[in-house]
């Protein structure tokens, strides 16, 4: 049964949230200690943003299709005084537009900045929509680097019928002129949010053959069973208003062996977006219970 979540409503949530309420975001994160939005520090470093203590549980954020880091903002700035919060670009997108995207490149990239940046070698992994399935596929991959899973609007597989809007989104990227396709981007962020969620996510560009890449390649991939193999604590997160991976949450959440679902109240597939706090609490939690119950014990 999938619980919903709503600003106010999670108990344990009053706990842990220590951020200020509401939707509203700053366009950088701020972090109560080190920042780093790397560029020379370290060989991979450049492709990735960390802010938060040093010493803290590390919570690593991969992106959707054909966005950049700059997608986390809203939750790295309300979870970055508690967690070290990394947020990378993918293959395809950001500061690796220039290559290619594929499985092993993708996950290979999550796992070098947990490596790099996670003091205890783990960290949880948040993805949504196509970061959702890198995450999966990085747990199978690099499980003693996976302290848990934070899966968001990626609950569907793509195959059979299902891979018709992977395939019609691919197909529009690749076909579309540029200039429309960006004319179409900034069209739909400017009007959906405030200038504080939009404008960083603007900066960060929109990488369509990247976005039509990924999308491709995750074609004929199944998830579910291999969600039941894992030893994972997973959190399935959907928006009520999703009409395309929201009502799956409930059977991915009961394939693995320890999986929750949860419903965003009012929110679509950028559930990140459309309600920030309330994500940002859900993050929170999936965190604490990680290390309070990691994979090893279930």
């Amino acid at each position: 049964m999938a619980a919903t979540a709503e600003p106010g409503t999670r108990k344990r949530s009053a706990r842990r949230a220590t951020h200020e309420p509401g939707d509203g975001d700053a366009a950088r994160p701020a972090g109560r200690a080190a920042t780093h939005d790397h560029q020379a520090s370290r060989p991979h470093a450049r492709h990735w943003t960390a802010v938060g203590p040093d010493d803290a549980t590390t919570i690593v954020f991969v992106h959707g299709t054909r966005l950049s880091r700059t997608q986390w903002w809203p939750q790295l700035r309300r979870l970055s005084a508690r967690y070290r919060c990394v947020a990378i670009d993918l293959p395809g997108h950001g500061s690796r537009a220039a290559e290619p995207f594929t499985i092993a490149t993708a996950t290979a990239a999550v796992a070098t900045a947990i490596d790099a940046e996670a003091v205890t070698g783990r960290a949880l992994v948040v993805g949504l929509s196509l970061g959702g399935y890198v995450a999966i596929e990085t747990a199978e991959a690099y499980p003693d680097r996976v302290l848990g899973l934070v899966l968001a609007g990626c609950s569907a597989e793509p195959v059979g019928p299902t891979t018709l809007p992977f395939r019609g989104f691919a197909r529009l990227m690749e076909t579309l002129p540029a200039p429309l396709l960006r004319a179409m981007n900034l069209a739909f962020f400017r009007t959906r949010y405030r200038r504080a969620i939009a404008e960083p996510i603007i900066e960060g560009g929109f990488w369509s053959a990247g976005g039509a890449q990924a999308l491709r390649t995750l074609l004929g991939r199944r998830y579910l069973e291999r969600l039941g193999r894992l030893w994972t604590p997973v959190t399935v997160v959907n928006g009520a208003l999703d009409p395309i991976f929201g009502p799956g949450g409930d059977l991915w959440a009961s394939a693995a062996r320890r999986g929750r679902s949860v419903i965003v109240a009012w929110a679509l597939h950028l559930s990140n977006l459309d309600r920030p706090a309330t994500f940002a609490r859900i993050v929170a939690e999936a965190a604490e219970d990680a290390v309070v119950h990691p994979a090893d014990e279930v």
